[in-house]
């Protein structure tokens, strides 16, 4: 199998970095090391600051560094000549729009893949590293265009397929009466990495996911309130602290354990919280609460119906340089490569896309509540997780 990258940068610790090293080296999976049968064989990259790394990678590993996509996906001929694409628009120098979202040109990629697919007569899997764009829009015409012309799509972020504390899966098609996660980090960058989290796992409610009727993002004191009305639920915040390894205050002081939530700490610590409220087609309440400065970790909780106790788990990520947690994503990666079967589909990227952009829109027009008929995308998640278990 021969792989074509397309990425923004390449440079230490760069999301490009990170995932073609593990093609050209191996990386640890499931207790043993592997090596892809897939061999990177031309590289593109948009820019190339300081630090970059990809002329010495293709000089010590034997590929080519070409000036244009389509010439890497050529192979510098005039035909297509790769089995796979990796879309790597992660880092880089990029403007920002009036919702605070990097424009990086992960679309405009994607196309240019496109264009030559079409003037080549043949298709071939792409990965596209977390968002398929930063517009709701654009990504729903690149998952239209894998429809199309045939060709499978994956998408999206390691938090789905990485470890969880504990081994935690929802049964399928079980009756979710609301779920919370808890993330940590800035928009549109991490806020992207929880809300993809918790649609792997509500996705597999009873029918499948149908779209989402409303949402809004509220910040400040506000959160507090709608916690207090009733609009989220601290019992799953407490169920979802409960999973969390990095807890602040007095305990990264002096080692005590604290009920974070009960104790009242957790508003003093967060100095900025912002809730993200979801609400979805078929009645589902989901939200996400970002909460700098309380925990450092992404933690999830739901009440499933005819149970008394909430359900609850960590999404593990693992320390750098080797965020060893991107070898699960890269392992699902292979999979696709060598099946031609996407293991997850490119409507739940697609559907977190158009939630993230919306909630941003929401609060770029005062924190207002928006309706959104326009994200009524329904899809089947797969009944197997594909997360780490080993």
């Amino acid at each position: 199998m021969r792989l074509a990258v397309i990425a923004t940068v390449y440079r230490y610790l760069s999301h490009a970095q990170h995932f073609v090293d593990r093609f050209l080296v191996g990386y640890p999976y499931e207790g043993e090391w592997r090596r892809s049968n897939t061999r990177v064989v031309s590289l593109y990259v948009d820019q190339t600051p300081e630090g970059d790394q990809s002329v010495d990678r293709g000089r010590e590993f034997g590929f080519g560094v070409y000036p244009s996509i389509s010439q890497a996906l050529r192979c510098g001929g005039r035909k297509l000549a790769v089995d796979g694409v990796l879309i790597i628009g992660e880092h880089g120098d990029y403007p920002s729009n009036e919702l605070g979202q990097i424009q990086y040109p992960r679309y405009e990629m994607f196309k240019e893949c496109v264009e030559v697919f079409e003037a080549d007569g043949r298709s071939v899997p792409i990965y596209n590293d977390k968002h398929l764009s930063y517009s709701f829009d654009k990504a729903q015409q690149m998952v239209a265009d894998g429809h199309r012309l045939g060709f499978p799509i994956l998408a999206g972020s390691s938090l789905p397929v990485t470890w969880r504390l504990p081994d935690l899966e929802l049964p399928y098609d079980c009756d979710i009466e609301e779920a919370l996660m808890i993330g940590v980090g800035g928009s549109d960058a991490m806020d992207y990495h929880a809300l993809e989290a918790m649609q792997c796992m509500i996705e597999r409610r009873r029918g499948g996911e149908t779209g989402v009727a409303s949402v809004q993002l509220i910040e400040g004191k506000k959160v507090w309130k709608a916690g207090e009305d009733g609009r989220w639920s601290k019992r799953l915040l407490e169920a979802a602290l409960s999973r969390s390894d990095s807890p602040q205050g007095l305990t990264h002081e002096d080692g005590r354990t604290q009920d974070l939530l009960g104790s009242g700490e957790l508003m003093k610590l967060v100095k900025d919280p912002a809730a993200y409220l979801i609400e979805f087609r078929d009645g589902l309440k989901a939200t996400l609460l970002m909460i700098n400065g309380a925990v450092s970790d992404f933690n999830f909780a739901a009440k499933l119906r005819g149970q008394a106790n909430p359900v609850s788990c960590q999404f593990f990520l693992t320390p750098t340089p080797n965020v060893t947690y991107s070898a699960c994503l890269v392992a699902k990666i292979d999979e696709m490569l060598t099946t031609g079967v996407a293991p997850f589909p490119a409507e739940r990227t697609m559907i977190v896309n158009g939630i993230l952009e919306s909630c941003l829109r929401s609060k770029h027009g005062g924190h207002k509540k928006l309706k959104t008929p326009h994200l009524n995308v329904s899809y089947r998640g797969p009944k197997e997780s594909h997360h780490g278990r080993r």
